[in-house]
This record gives C-alpha cells, structure tokens and sequence, in this order.
C-alpha cells in the first residue's frame, strides 16, 4: 500500500499516475495498493522520492503478508468518485 499528504496539487496529480503506472488500485483518495516485488517497490520509491524533491509532503508504503492482505476489511457507505482531476472528487 502506498499512502501520500502532498500540498503541491500538480505533484499530488503526478505520484497518482506514477502509482497508476506501478499497476497499483486506487482505494482512496491518496490511497492505493497493490502487489509489487521488492525491486519494483524499490523502483516506486525512488521515482516517488524524485518527484517530491524538496516540497513539503511524504509518502508512506506499508508492505502486507499475502496472509495479513487478506484480512483487509473495507467498510463504510458508497462514495462514488470522479478522478477525471487525477486527484479525486466525490461527484454530485
């Protein structure tokens, strides 16, 4: 899973394609997740590093056992989203 707080609304639009193109789901709004190897997350998080560079944010990745993966629980009512922005807006 990788989790992001990016102030910088381009940057923040840029690590959510780089995350699309790791062939990770969007789950949240700055929430995705998705099986990647080690050498691959290693690749994720040096591209997300570099387009950070020295504005303010971080980024979290939370690697789970196939085991632990499965007991993900999601609950909660239906938001439907528009993510035409590449950020994520709850549609009216």
């Amino acid at each position: 899973m990788i989790m992001y707080d990016i102030e910088d609304d381009r940057i923040r639009r840029k690590v959510a394609e780089d995350c699309k193109d790791a062939g990770l789901e969007r789950i949240q709004y700055s929430v995705f997740r998705g099986p990647m190897t080690r050498t691959r997350r290693g690749e994720v998080v040096a591209k997300l590093r570099s387009r950070l560079g020295t504005e303010r944010g971080r980024f979290l990745i939370a690697t789970l056992c196939e085991r632990d993966a499965r007991e993900i629980r999601e609950y909660g009512n239906d938001m439907p989203m528009d993510w035409r922005d590449g950020v994520g807006v709850v549609a009216a």
